[in-house]
This record gives structure tokens, C-alpha cells and sequence, in this order.
């Protein structure tokens, strides 16, 4: 298992293995993760390199049967359990695994991994929290801009000339690491009501929205 820098909260593992979070609650509830690849003290941690295995048991799952993928996560995971390198040096290991006239290459996995694992270290330090701003609510670092009101913005469909000019301090990058954030650490409970706007965040228009009738 990796070290403690290293493990990640179920939510965190499916942002990072692009799949549901049911999908990493099972593959540990199901025991498709090896041993040793996740933690169950004090909560669920999942190692960072489970995650190749994770992405690889799901997005194979058109090609392979079961048994075909259960055998390669097996055999990867333990390369990856005896390797406990770090995911930049793992990419140029041989990752190919081979069952009679199979052969299975899971390197791009290990790739993906490495990449939303950057990406997601790069949205932890964007996102800052004190409590003296906005009661502790993870903006982004230098504004008062909370990162949930941009990820909500993402995940409505807003287009993304409009958000830029809602939020004119963050650029295209921020804003995409400010959804991974929030993915990775979804907000609790329900967001407090407020008539003030966050600063950073500008009127994209203020004509009044009629609202829509219930059918009968």
C-alpha cells in the first residue's frame, strides 16, 4: 500500500479512475481490488495506482469478460504492489500482460492515472480554505471565489464564455480544476442562500426570468 500522501477518498479514486463512486465502492465490496490497494480503517482510502486497475476493470469491460480482466488486474496489481514506485516512474515500466494467446497492455491506464493524479494535486493547490473568508468555504486561492459556484456552473451546461465572465478572475484552467476539485470534494448539505454575489463574479445579465408553471 502507499503511503498516506498517496491514498485517496472514494470520491477522490473515481475522479481520478473516471467512473461513478458506486464503481469504487464496489470494486472493494466485490474484493476486485486486491488486497493492499485500499484501506478500510477510519474510513475508505483507495492507493493512487488502484486506480489504473479501477479504470482498466470498467472501460475494458465491452471487450473482456470478467475472468479475462479479473485475471490481468491480478497480475498487474501485484507488479504494482512489489514496484510502490511513483506513478511518474511506473509509465516507463512494462505494464503488458499475457494469458496464452492474450495479450493486454494496461501502460495507457497507468498513463491516465499519472495525468489526473497531476491534475488533481494541481486543483488541491489552487483550492484554499480559511475561515475568515466566506466561513471557510474552499475558494480559489488569491479571490473570494467559491469553487462550488463554478463547478455548479460547469455541471448546469454553461457555456464557458459565459462563466469566464461571470467569474473574469479565472481563466479556463482554473475553472476546470475548480470542477475536479469539487468533484473530488463534494460540498455538504445544502449551499446557504445569499442576494450578495462572491467577489470576482460579475451580472452576465439582470433581466428578470419569469417562472415556469407546474402542468396540470
Amino acid at each position: 500500500m502507499g503511503s498516506a500522501a498517496d491514498m485517496l477518498k472514494p470520491t477522490e479514486a473515481a475522479v481520478v479512475a473516471r467512473v461513478a463512486l458506486r464503481d469504487v465502492n464496489r470494486v472493494i465490496d466485490e474484493r476486485i481490488l486486491p488486497e493492499g490497494f485500499f484501506s478500510l480503517d477510519d474510513g475508505r482510502r483507495i492507493a493512487a495506482t488502484a486506480c489504473t486497475l479501477i479504470s482498466f476493470y470498467f472501460d475494458s469491460a465491452k471487450r473482456l469478460t470478467s475472468e479475462e480482466r479479473l485475471f490481468a488486474i491480478r497480475e498487474i496489481g501485484r507488479r504494482l504492489y512489489k514496484s510502490r514506485a511513483a506513478l511518474a516512474v511506473l509509465v516507463d515500466e512494462d505494464w503488458i500482460v499475457r494469458d496464452d494467446f492474450l495479450t493486454i497492455d494496461l501502460a495507457p491506464f497507468v498513463q491516465r492515472t499519472k495525468e489526473r493524479m497531476e491534475r488533481l494535486a494541481a486543483a488541491r493547490e489552487m483550492v484554499v480554505s480559511d475561515p475568515e473568508v466566506l466561513g471557510g468555504a474552499p475558494v480559489v486561492r488569491g479571490t473570494r471565489v467559491p469553487v462550488h459556484d463554478v463547478a455548479a456552473s460547469v455541471a448546469g451546461g454553461l457555456p464557458m464564455d459565459r462563466i469566464l465572465a461571470a467569474y473574469p478572475l479565472l481563466d479556463m484552467d482554473k475553472i476546470e480544476l475548480a470542477a475536479i476539485y469539487a468533484e473530488a470534494n463534494p460540498a455538504r448539505g445544502r449551499p446557504r442562500a445569499s442576494n450578495e454575489l462572491p467577489q470576482g463574479a460579475v451580472v452576465v445579465t439582470d433581466r428578470p426570468v419569469p417562472r415556469r408553471r407546474k402542468a396540470r
